[in-house]
């Protein structure tokens, strides 16, 4: 009867276990759209800006190719969008508190080369196939 009874305490305490885990390591994804999120892990909520970053890139880079903007007008404008989109996304959406990472400057610059790098292929390829088609 106590083997039976250690048996389902520890069946109980694994579920239990299991749960908080599955509940605490919810996809990337889903956890940076979530507002106002705990972000344990410092790497993860640097992974969410980097990839969010990189998908906000990619959209405008498509887009300032359809509309055509060219120069360093369109260059600026996704200097400014990209900075700004960042900074609303982890002080208002987010509200994170930015000197656990460095401040905000690091916090701008995370993933800022890859995604404009990212943004550029984006926007030449698809002016390139638009308007030179």
């Amino acid at each position: 009867n106590k083997k039976l009874k250690l048996w389902f305490t520890n069946l109980e305490m694994s579920a239990a276990a299991k749960e908080k885990k599955s509940t605490s390591s919810a996809p990337l994804w889903k956890k940076a759209l979530i507002r106002q999120d705990a972000w344990d892990d410092k790497e993860e909520f640097l992974d969410a800006i980097y990839w969010l970053r990189q998908v906000f890139s990619a959209v405008l880079g498509i887009i300032w190719g359809i509309i055509p903007l060219q120069g360093f007008i369109g260059m600026g404008i996704y200097l400014l969008l990209s900075a700004l989109a960042v900074y609303i996304y982890f002080s208002i959406y987010q509200r994170v508190d930015e000197e656990e990472y460095g401040g905000t400057w690091e916090l701008l610059k995370e993933g800022f080369m890859t995604s404009f790098s990212l943004f550029l292929v984006n926007w030449i390829i698809s002016y390139s196939a638009v308007h030179f088609g």
